[in-house]
């Protein structure tokens, strides 16, 4: 799998999402300053509301904006088994019933499900708790996250 084609496609994904949250944006602002929307008495809020939608659309547009920027400066090296897995690192999963799971470690911003011929690779981050406890792993290894009351166990199967 080509590390570079998965940051493209999580770049072109990211690229799709501020165009929907710059159009959000738009749509809500627009009916927060119509003229049919102007509040005739203190119960009338949608104009309100429609504004606080705006800020928060904004907000959004912006996290993607900087997400974007994390990604284009973003260069996966190849995997040194010396340190381990790294950001940048392709890494298959397996767990106690053998299923398997492909998960690309990117830097904040582009937790998604992308698709690398035909297979599914899961991009997360650091900041998540499976990512972080990747870390300097190696194949071989056993990777556990904790989700609600139930423990779950990984073996690190192989490393790119």
């Amino acid at each position: 799998m080509d590390k570079f084609l998965l940051k493209q496609q999580v770049l072109d994904r990211l690229a799709e999402d501020l165009l929907q949250a710059e159009q959000a944006v738009r749509v809500a602002h627009e009916t927060a300053t119509h003229e049919e929307n102007i509040a005739e008495n203190k119960y009338d809020t949608l104009g309100l509301e429609a504004a606080y939608l705006a800020t928060g659309q904004a907000r959004r547009a912006e996290a993607i904006r900087q997400a974007m920027a994390h990604w284009r400066q973003f260069h996966p090296h190849p995997y040194d088994a010396s340190k381990g897995i790294q950001l940048g690192a392709l890494v298959c999963l397996v767990d106690a019933d053998d299923k398997q799971q492909q998960l690309f470690l990117g830097p904040a911003g582009g937790s998604m499900t992308l698709g690398s011929g035909a297979q599914i690779v899961q991009v997360i981050s650091t900041e998540a708790p499976l990512g972080r406890n990747m870390l300097g792993k190696c194949e071989g290894d056993e990777v556990s996250i904790q989700v609600a009351s139930t423990r779950q166990q990984f073996e690190v199967l192989r490393v790119h």
